[in-house]
């Protein structure tokens, strides 16, 4: 006798039992790994407070001495510099928060992981306090300004940052599980509070119909859902003893609905509130008053890479990383392949362009994204080891040094130094991603540094430069002889680039300037006295093709209303912006898949939308 398949909702529960399954084990794995602080004998409360490090506490916390101590002594014992507390009486959502987002076991190491903690007690060293530009005796923070506190404390203590569990620490009550003071913790620790309050409400709703429709899977789904607090945090074992753990476990559908509606409410009243800043919105409209044709230069009629003049329109696209007004055009040498943007912007439409993306209103997202690149920071440095073991090295093109900062993992005794126009590089020298950051035009500093470097390197850097053979000349001139000189950039010559045509991420305009086919850059490279040792392509792969297109085209249909370069929001700009949101969040999922499937095949045959040359500079 045979049995019917599973039908569509089964499928659904299974799948669901399944995640929560796994998230489950994977709390109570992390809710072990939790170190916990030793209890200190009361006689040494009175014992002076240790040299060079403060206690920061949120308003209400009272921390008393012998806890200060014990978080110093395991602070030192560990070679910590920055140590955030966890009362034992954590309430018990915000305790499975805290373990989605923390792995204690990785948490230290991860270079480029964000600063997370409970929002109470951060124990800082002050030249910690002192690089960071921190005053220890300001205002007491509240609960989200001591989580951004934290974040921003792990970025000049990369990997020298814990957390442990202090039992003399006390919470002082369940906390508000929703509304705005969630809103606002969410927001602190680079979370979007809007997306996911809608999560959790989507999937408390999913949950719910699993339960009516499917007996006994949709039961075990939500039962388990239900049950979850206790099974993670119920051990006799555990280190964190939440005081509402029984009334969080048997009210936590309720709980949880209602904590999502104030948390989604709470995030559209700050978005209603969110509205661009007069001046810089008065700013844009100054420069946009004259148009923008004046952004760019001619048309030139020949390729700058050979000088041919059989071009052709390879892509015409707008803004679709900003939506700012403007329309660019990308053309190809029919000679030499090299592809360029035909006219290219001026330096005032590049500083325009550019304007409010790696710093300022898009600051904070444009770290967030290069503080997960990790696994490629990682192969880039790597790419060098069976040549050199470099003592000095160069990133040109550094922003905020993020990768020179996960490269100490691979090379911890090479100095690193970071190279770029942005204000980013002086905060790498703070944190002490970079031991030197100089500010400026690579070619202008090229003199000075004439043989000083045993590597330079530049990271999706040739595609942003006005002039990338003028480049390629200040590295051969900063490179002592038998240096080597790495590089990565966009393929043009991708398949992805065809099938996707303006929705193609790495066109990425208007920022790139030019992309060179790898021919091209083995032939200027050896022009230029250099020997390729080493080529990667599809370990450059960035699985970014299917969701980057669905992302540029949510941003065409809708761009963000606050946006201060565009028109002032309104209800039906807002709601567009939400709808499309909302539509894109399967679409996104679905590209994420096969974005999947997309680097697999990349690996397998060393093909994909990037690509990596490493050359030796010869001794002449």
């Amino acid at each position: 006798m045979t049995h019917p398949p599973l039908s569509g909702v089964r499928w659904t529960s299974a799948v669901l039992l399944a995640a929560l399954g796994a998230g489950t084990v994977r709390a109570a794995l992390r809710l072990r790994d939790l170190p916990v602080l030793p209890v200190v004998p009361p006689t040494s409360a009175g014992v002076p407070r240790p040299a060079g490090w403060r206690l920061l506490t949120a308003r209400g916390v009272e921390p008393d001495p012998a806890t200060f101590l014990a978080a110093c002594a395991y602070a030192e014992g560990e070679g910590l510099r920055v140590l955030d507390l966890l009362p034992a009486d954590l309430a018990a959502e915000r305790a499975l928060g805290l373990l989605r987002l923390v792995d204690p076991a990785r948490y230290r190491w991860d270079r480029l992981g964000e600063g997370r903690g409970a929002g109470f007690a951060v124990l800082v060293t002050e030249e910690v306090l002192e690089r960071a530009g921190v005053d220890p005796g300001g205002p007491r923070p509240d609960p989200a300004e001591l989580l951004a506190l934290t974040r921003r404390l792990k970025e000049y203590a990369s990997d020298a940052t814990g957390l442990a569990v202090a039992p003399g620490l006390s919470c002082g009550g369940p906390g508000d599980p929703g509304g705005p003071a969630r809103a606002a913790e969410l927001r602190a620790q680079g979370l979007p509070p809007g997306a996911l309050a809608a999560a959790q409400l989507g999937g408390l709703a999913l949950l719910a119909g699993v339960a009516v429709r499917q007996g006994r899977w949709g039961a075990a789904a939500a039962g388990l859902y239900w049950l979850q607090p206790y099974l993670v945090l119920g051990g006799s074992g555990s280190p964190l003893r939440p005081a509402d753990l029984a009334r969080a476990t048997a009210a936590r559908p309720v709980r949880s609905l209602r904590a999502g509606l104030r948390t989604a409410g709470a995030a559209r009243a700050a978005g209603r509130d969110d509205a661009p800043d007069g001046a810089r919105a008065a700013a844009y409209q100054e420069d946009l008053a004259a148009g923008t044709d004046r952004f760019l230069e001619a048309r030139r009629p020949d390729c700058p890479w050979c000088g041919s003049v059989r071009l052709s329109v390879r892509v015409r696209v707008p803004d679709l990383l900003q939506g700012k007004p403007g329309r660019f055009t990308l053309e190809r040498c029919r000679d030499c392949g090299h592809v360029f943007q035909n006219p290219r912007l001026t330096p005032e439409g590049l500083e325009f362009y550019y304007r409010d993306f790696y710093d300022g209103r898009g600051g904070e997202g444009a770290g967030t994204v290069f503080g997960r690149l990790g696994a490629a920071y990682r192969g880039r440095a790597e790419m060098l080891l069976p040549h050199a073991d470099p003592v000095s090295w160069l990133d040109v093109g550094t922003g905020h040094g993020h990768f020179c900062n996960a490269a100490r993992a691979v090379w911890p005794r090479t100095r690193f130094d970071g190279l770029d126009m942005g204000d980013g590089v002086r905060e790498a020298e703070r944190r002490g991603w970079v031991e030197t950051g100089y500010q400026g035009q690579f070619p202008e500093f090229a003199p000075k540094l004439a043989g000083q470097y045993e590597v330079v390197s530049m990271y999706h850097y040739l595609e942003h430069t006005r002039d990338p053979l003028a480049e390629l000349d200040a590295a051969a001139a900063v490179l002592a002889p038998g240096g080597f000189l790495a590089i990565e950039l966009p393929d043009p010559e991708s398949r992805m680039a065809r099938l996707l045509g303006p929705a193609w991420l790495p066109w990425f305009q208007p920022q790139h300037q030019h992309l060179a086919p790898a021919a091209n850059l083995r032939e200027a490279l050896a022009d230029r006295g250099f020997t390729v040792v080493a080529e990667e392509h599809g370990p450059a792969h960035q699985g970014n093709d299917f969701f980057g297109a669905v992302a540029l085209t949510a941003t065409r249909l809708a761009p963000d209303p606050d946006r201060p370069w565009g028109p002032p929001a309104t209800r039906r700009t807002r709601a567009l912006a939400g709808a499309v949101r909302l539509a894109a969040l399967p679409c996104l999922a679905a590209a994420a898949a096969l974005d999947t499937l997309r680097t697999a095949a990349a690996r397998r045959t060393d093909g994909g939308n990037a690509y990596r040359l490493l050359a030796r500079k010869d001794a002449r």
